[in-house]
């Protein structure tokens, strides 16, 4: 099952329970499985695990890595029930919200809405939301699980052109659905984004503007990692990304719309797994000193 292809796969960061919460996610969506852990010792946080899942066709990481960040609805998880690939959708739909919402915050019931039959956004024990949704897809297939932006307060309204200039930055790219709110929606703006939805890297993303009250923004408890192959593409997607010089450390960066982004070399993946322990603390100690990562300095750190 670990063949996808998947270059931008979102990073999750929890305190201590990362291992416990991948487990969790696995127990309760089809075709789920964690693929790896791995710790690694000494480092700004003591030790840390990383574990590695993919739950129903989209690959995950998550990091225990101490109480620093804490993940909150900014960017939540759309799953699409979908009755023309799933048998009993709505059957389905129900029992995963069922187990979402164990300890869980429902943040809109499980309802009829206008845009769908069947629909809820969940707060999980974690921390993590899912919106969950009955779809019923006219035209081209969506995957079963999207990651989704919510630009609020001072982002509030920067979506469209945050999406324009994602599908500059990354290649394989494409616009998909765009829906906007009308007239008589306050607080949220006539011709902001509602909906929207666009693929980078071949991968599907959403997003919307709300201009309701949240106590929330975007912070680096939910990062995505861009997986690189050479040292020339981490200089690419570091020029183009990074807008927040004091963010950047060990490979994560932040962009104009606070968003936090990890440019890590796909090499990493393999020795972080396949390394011994002397190799990795070797590994953690370079690249504990970056800022950008240096390909041929990290592998000369693991090779010794």
């Amino acid at each position: 099952m670990s063949k996808i292809n998947q270059k931008i796969v979102p990073h999750l960061w929890y305190d201590k329970e990362a291992k416990e919460a991948a487990e969790f996610y696995a127990s309760i969506f089809p075709d789920s499985s964690i693929t790896g852990v791995t710790t690694i010792h000494d480092t700004p946080s003591g030790d840390s695990d990383i574990v590695t899942f993919e739950l129903w066709g989209q690959k995950f990481m998550a990091i225990s890595a101490g109480p620093h960040f804490k993940i909150n609805p900014s960017v939540s998880f759309m799953v699409n029930f979908d009755p023309s690939r799933i048998k009993n959708a709505i059957e389905k739909i129900n029992e995963v919200w069922n187990k979402l919402s164990d300890g869980g915050t429902a943040l809109m019931p499980l309802d009829k809405y206008p845009f769908s039959e069947r629909y809820g956004w969940i707060q999980d024990k974690y921390g993590l939301s899912w919106q969950l949704i009955l779809t019923n897809p006219e035209g081209e297939e969506r995957p079963s699980i999207i990651p989704s932006f919510l630009f609020v307060g001072n982002q509030c309204g920067n979506t469209e052109e945050a999406m324009n200039f994602y599908l500059s930055v990354f290649k394989n790219t494409k616009q998909g659905h765009i829906a906007r709110y009308p007239n008589g929606m306050e607080p949220d703006k006539e011709g902001t984004i509602m909906f929207a939805d666009f693929k980078l890297e071949n991968q599907w993303f959403a997003a919307m503007d709300s201009a309701h009250n949240h106590k929330f923004n975007f912070n680096e408890a939910i990062s995505f990692m861009v997986y690189c192959d050479t040292q020339e593409e981490i200089d690419y997607y570091w020029e183009r990304l990074s807008a927040v010089p004091e963010a950047e450390q060990c490979g994560w960066l932040k962009d104009k719309y606070d968003v936090s982004w990890q440019i890590v070399p796909s090499e990493m993946d393999e020795m972080m797994s396949k390394g011994t322990p002397e190799q990795l603390e070797r590994l953690t100690k370079a690249f504990l000193k970056m800022k950008k990562f240096d390909l041929v300095e990290l592998r000369k750190a693991y090779k010794g």
